[in-house]
C-alpha cells in the first residue's frame, strides 16, 4: 500500500503568507499537489505547522495532519519522519511526498514516481529541467524512518536528497520543476 503526505510545514517566510493556502484563482496552492497524491494514494495526510491555515484544510478535508516532534532538528525531514512513521502505522510499504508550493505537480507525476518502483526501483524521485526535486518522491517506509530516525537522533538535519542518495532513488522525468519560494514564481511558464 502507498500512502501520501502533502508537505505544507514551512515558514513561508519568502513568500510573504502561508503559501499552502495561497488562492491560486482556480483553488489553493496545496490542492495541485494534494489531488496528484489522491491519484495513487490510499490516504493522505498533511504535514503542516499547528494552528497553521494547511491544518485547518487537512481537518476541513478530514486528512489527518502530522506536526513535527518538537524535539527534531527544524526542515523537510522532520515531517518525513512523522510522515513515515504515520506510514508504518497504516501497514503502507511506500510513502510518496509532494511540497505544497509546487502546484503544477499532476497525477502524471504522481504515476511515473508509483511505476518506477513498480518495474523495481527502491525509492524514486522527480527530476525536472532544474534538476532533483527531492520533495516529490516515493520513499520505502521501514527503510527510510530508520535512516531518517538515525539522522534526526542525532541531531542532524542532511538535505533531502542525501537520505534519497542512501537509499539509491532513481530519477524520474517529467516534472516541470515549478517550485513558489516568492510571488513572482507564480508568473513563472
Amino acid at each position: 500500500m502507498i500512502v501520501g503526505l502533502l508537505l505544507a510545514g514551512g515558514r513561508s517566510s519568502r513568500f510573504g503568507s502561508e503559501k499552502a493556502v495561497f488562492d491560486l484563482g482556480s483553488g489553493l496552492m496545496m490542492d495541485g499537489p494534494l489531488s496528484a497524491l489522491g491519484s495513487v494514494c490510499a490516504a493522505t495526510a498533511v504535514s503542516a505547522r499547528p494552528g497553521s491555515g494547511a491544518q485547518a484544510q487537512a481537518d476541513m478535508r478530514g486528512l489527518p495532519c502530522l506536526h513535527d516532534r518538537p524535539d527534531d532538528p527544524e526542515g523537510p525531514l522532520a515531517g518525513f519522519r512523522v510522515g513515515l512513521e504515520w506510514a508504518s502505522a497504516q501497514g503502507a510499504a511506500w510513502l510518496m511526498t509532494a511540497p505544497c508550493d509546487s502546484p503544477r505537480i499532476s497525477a502524471r507525476d504522481t504515476h511515473a514516481l508509483l511505476e518506477a518502483v513498480r518495474s523495481g526501483a527502491g525509492a524514486a524521485v522527480a527530476l525536472s529541467p532544474r534538476g532533483l526535486e527531492p520533495l516529490l518522491a516515493i520513499w520505502p517506509a521501514s527503510r527510510s524512518l530508520d535512516i531518517v530516525a538515525a539522522v534526526l537522533d542525532a541531531g542532524r538535519h542532511p538535505p533531502v536528497r542525501t537520505m534519497l542518495e542512501m537509499l539509491d532513488a532513481v530519477p524520474v522525468t517529467g516534472h516541470d520543476g515549478l517550485n513558489v519560494n516568492r510571488r513572482e514564481d507564480l508568473h513563472a511558464r
